[in-house]
């Protein structure tokens, strides 16, 4: 897995939302600006 440097252009993935839909983020090129946040769930230890 390569690193991204500020301005690289992020590669197109998919991932699961909490609506149980999949949702790519190609989806969103051109219309819309994208934040990714990654957390443990709130029931799981840490």
């Amino acid at each position: 897995m390569s690193i991204l440097t500020a301005g690289t252009q992020a590669p197109d993935f998919a991932l699961e939302s909490h609506l149980d839909t999949t949702v790519r983020l190609s989806e969103f090129a051109g219309t819309k600006n994208v934040l990714l946040a990654f957390y443990p769930l709130d029931f799981t230890p840490t």
